[in-house]
């Protein structure tokens, strides 16, 4: 019988459609399953949505139609997405789904019935983002401490979990198991900052809002998210407090939870004394992953730096996509992507590396035996060292994809790829080719190649699937699924491969970064349409942002320049590129998106203010080398802050 491996993402919140930083799990959840299933397993592979909460009500109020239908919308773009990047989950749970409301009411009663929670009345901060509440003392700088947005008074009726009564239970148990809560860094700020201090009681009911699991005992009530949300890891499987499934008994308890690191807190906290009250094992692990970037920060519409998967899909295709977010996060630091680092990672790894390999190596067998392989006859030391890489390279990966070190398991299977292209150089098969004495020796070569490129095939298919049946296709052989298995020397000699073909055709840059630029023209747009809808965010220019320090205004290098040109920019309604005087030798260019409110005529030889040290940016392909001020008008119009005329270029504004 073969053992079983249940892995989960967290569900996505339904509030809007996701971003390629909320998308990165579920494609490293599936790397993961797909390796376990590799190596043995009998894998379930969880994902789904979390529908319900005052976010979505209010969302749903300013789209004028009903919460499920917002969340019906919302749940079908995320599992397009899901689908596109060719994810293969085994269940995928949304939380209005009548069977995990109806448990999710059960799992409630049986916490009242056995004295887990009582009645109250809460006041306090509340985040709306984030749905939680929060006492004075948790505030961070008056805001909400895990987000950082504004936050609002409120007082209500409801229920809360005595969460204190299983604190040491919780705590022996992280102590007792080391790999519970991973990374080890993680385990330590759960317990040192959030644990030890006390837990305190948590709000498990809202009365303020209805989009939610009802109360069944207590009209008005609905059940708030934690309870519900969490729960869907049990009720997936067919959990019921009044008798489970077969399922739910062969699969939990969960081996892994994969979870961002900004909602550890909920997982390693709460969820485990949930569990705790209902009876049940805790999961063997909960991995919180890193964040992935975009240029250092955190991706957000505010900040205009949002990528999607699908758009990516559509730039690069569904393999470079999943390569690029599975390559590009380290282990336990925040990852970064970048257009510019997946151009240029598609063509050294994808095109040059793997692809250019398989590509010479097949088209080799066809031009020297025309597609037969051959039997390896005349092995010479060279072989063996091959071999061994190959060997070194499925232990390691092994081990990393066992440790959630996926980057680095990718980074083994793309070493041996660069072995395989030196193995090329080192026994210059064309040179073989022009002496008949040699034939048996090129054989032999292109024999080890090929069963490499299968090797690597088999390496390669829980990070990119198709990749791997196109080469598994090639080859003319049958898929190999079973990596624990996959020694070298299985090849059968005397078939012959089918016709190469380009597995990654290298990217031209010029013309890619054009695509990209309308990509991100179009983001603005859409961004510009969003911020007149209703802002839950705490982030609206009418409302003022959170306390900085004069450190923090210092970092800020304001500067009078004067307009010395501007023009309007090609293929854009927007945007005007303006030649500043700074009172440095060159002169500085400014993009600038007031085009709509400006002729150029207008500002040319008028001193603006513009901050000087801001990170330069390409705008349709022009460098933006700062940003000049503005501010919004009573009609909805832009009105640029110029300086007096009497002031010279280069003066700092203090």
């Amino acid at each position: 019988m073969k053992p079983k491996y249940y892995i989960t993402t967290a569900i996505t919140y339904t509030s809007r459609k996701p971003h390629v930083g909320n998308t990165y799990e579920i494609v490293m959840t599936d790397a993961v399953a797909r390796y376990k299933k590799q190596m043995g397993y009998d894998v379930f592979f969880l994902t789904g949505t979390d529908e319900h909460g005052q976010k979505i009500e209010e969302y749903a109020k300013a789209a004028n139609i009903s919460c499920k239908e917002y969340v019906d919308k919302v749940a079908g773009q995320i599992r397009e997405i899901n689908d596109k990047l060719n994810c293969n989950y085994d269940h995928f749970i949304r939380t209005t789904d009548p069977e995990h409301e109806a448990c999710v009411q059960k799992i409630f009663k049986k916490f009242y019935d056995q004295g887990d929670i009582y009645k109250s009345e809460y006041e306090g901060w509340y985040c709306v983002p984030c749905e939680t509440f929060y006492t004075d003392s948790q505030l961070k700088d008056g805001c909400c401490p895990d987000c950082g947005r504004p936050v609002r008074k409120e007082k209500e009726e409801a229920y809360f979990f005595k969460m204190s009564k299983y604190q040491d239970r919780l705590v022996e148990h992280i102590k007792n198991n080391p790999d519970f809560i991973y990374p080890e860094s993680r385990k330590n700020e759960m317990l040192n900052n959030f644990i030890l201090p006390g837990v305190q009681d948590l709000c498990v009911s809202r009365t303020t809002f209805k989009w939610g699991v009802p109360v069944d005992f207590d009209e008005g009530h609905v059940i708030y998210v934690w309870v519900d949300a969490l729960s869907n890891y049990i009720t997936a499987l067919g959990y019921d407090p009044d008798g489970s499934s077969e399922q739910f008994e062969k699969f939990w308890p969960c081996d892994c939870h994969v979870i961002g690191k900004d909602i550890l807190r909920f997982h390693t906290i709460y969820w485990p004394i949930f569990l705790m009250a209902l009876g049940l094992p805790l999961p063997k692990k909960v991995f919180g992953h890193p964040w992935l970037l975009t240029g250092n920060d955190k991706m957000s519409k505010s900040k205009n730096n949002v990528i999607y998967a699908d758009d990516l899909c559509d730039l690069f295709g569904v393999d470079a996509v999943r390569y690029f977010l599975l390559s590009e996060m380290p282990f336990a630091q925040d990852g970064n992507i970048s257009y510019e680092g997946m151009i240029a990672s598609y063509n050294a790894d994808l095109a040059n590396n793997l692809g250019n390999l398989v590509n010479r190596t097949i088209a080799m067998n066809q031009k020297y035996f025309d597609r037969m392989i051959q039997a390896p006859t005349k092995p010479e030391a060279l072989d063996d060292e091959l071999k061994a890489a190959f060997a070194e390279a499925k232990s390691a990966m092994c081990e990393h994809f066992d440790q959630f070190r996926i980057a680095a398991g990718i980074e083994d299977i793309f070493n041996f790829a660069r072995r395989c292209n030196k193995y090329i150089d080192e026994t210059t098969p064309w040179s073989l080719a022009k002496d008949e004495t040699q034939k048996d020796r090129l054989g032999t070569v292109l024999y080890n190649l090929l069963e490499s490129i299968r090797l690597l095939a088999v390496m390669v298919a829980p990070i990119m699937p198709d990749t791997a049946n196109e080469i598994f296709r090639q080859l003319n052989v049958q898929p190999e699924t079973d990596l624990d298995a996959a020694v070298f020397g299985n090849l059968l000699s005397g078939k012959e491969t089918n016709a190469p073909a380009p597995l990654f055709q290298r990217l031209d840059e010029k013309a890619k970064t054009k695509e990209i630029e309308e990509l991100q023209e179009r983001y603005a747009k859409m961004n510009a349409a969003a911020a007149k809808e209703v802002d839950l965010t705490g982030d609206s220019n009418k409302e003022i942002k959170p306390e900085i320090t004069f450190d923090d205004f210092m970092k800020n290098d304001l500067i009078v320049a004067q307009v010395l040109t501007c023009e309007p920019v090609k293929k854009s309604e927007k945007l005007l590129c303006l030649t500043l005087d700074d009172g440095s030798e060159q002169p500085r260019q400014v993009v600038s998106g007031i085009a709509k409110y400006y002729r150029p005529e207008d500002l040319i030889g008028k001193k603006v203010t513009v901050i000087a040290n801001l990170k330069p940016a390409k705008l349709c392909g022009l460098l933006s080398q700062g940003m000049i001020l503005a501010a919004d008008g009573a009609d909805g119009d832009v009105k640029v802050l110029f300086a007096d005329d009497s002031l010279p270029c280069g003066s700092k504004i203090h």
